[in-house]
């Protein structure tokens, strides 16, 4: 499913460069034509200035200190004029060989559209049958599926590490549970054999309590039939 989105994804893209190469391919052919007619036209210009210099040489009664002043202004005029078309033969060259490799760009594209214009004529049968006003709308509606499938995958994405992280605070709390509950079971039979132990002790205090309670009476019957009997000796 992933190789067929991606080549899918490329027929677009290829479809797309070839449109945009095609119209860099036809705006440089028109700034050529453009060019190649401006030099032509500085080219008819110069001719058409050499020619009025040339005449204006010969007929006209100008002495030889002139005739020489003019001939080395043309030859300067010349000059120049011949760098500056030197100059514009290499912008032409640059411009052609910048054009040499967008034909060849666009041929190169072309035979990738031709490998994948099944694609193509599939896209024009979607626009046709469909609500879809050309094949960029139909590039726009799919890029938005993409985009949302994207954001589908992120969301589903982001809500198991919301589960796990949930399962994982459960555990956590369940374990924290077990472990208080288990303390508080230790907790409560220390507590229950404390209160046994504090029994066992009050039954022992209690049965000393009462030993003593009984020798103190024993003690006291005693002693009150000894004072009874040292009272009937003296009387």
């Amino acid at each position: 499913e992933e190789d067929s989105t991606n080549s899918f994804i490329c027929v677009l893209k290829k479809m797309k460069e070839v449109r945009l190469m095609e119209k860099v391919v036809e705006e440089t052919e028109e700034a050529f034509a453009e060019r190649m007619e401006t030099l032509a036209e500085q080219w008819r210009d110069l001719h058409a200035r050499r020619a009025q210099l040339k005449a204006h040489v010969v007929t006209s009664g100008t002495t030889v200190k002139e005739n020489e002043r003019l001939r080395t202004q043309a030859l300067k005029k010349a000059k120049e004029e011949k760098e500056e078309n030197s100059k514009k033969e290499s912008e032409l060259l640059r411009a052609r060989r910048e054009l040499e490799a967008l034909r060849k760009k666009h041929q190169k594209l072309s035979k990738k559209l031709l490998k994948y214009s099944p694609f193509k004529k599939y896209l024009e049968d979607v626009v046709e049958n469909s609500q879809f006003r050309d094949i960029d709308d139909v590039i726009s509606y799919y890029k938005a599926l993409l985009r949302t499938r994207k954001d589908l995958l992120q969301s589903q994405w982001w809500h198991r590490q919301l589960m796990e992280q949930g399962k994982g605070l459960q555990k956590q709390l369940r374990a924290e549970k077990e472990a208080e509950m288990h303390q508080c079971r230790n907790d409560l039979v220390q507590l229950k054999e404390s209160f046994a132990q504090a029994q066992s002790d009050i039954q022992q205090w209690e049965d000393r309590w009462a030993q003593e309670q009984d020798r103190a009476a024993r003690k006291a019957v005693e002693l009150r039939s000894l004072t009874m009997a040292i009272h009937g000796l003296f009387h």
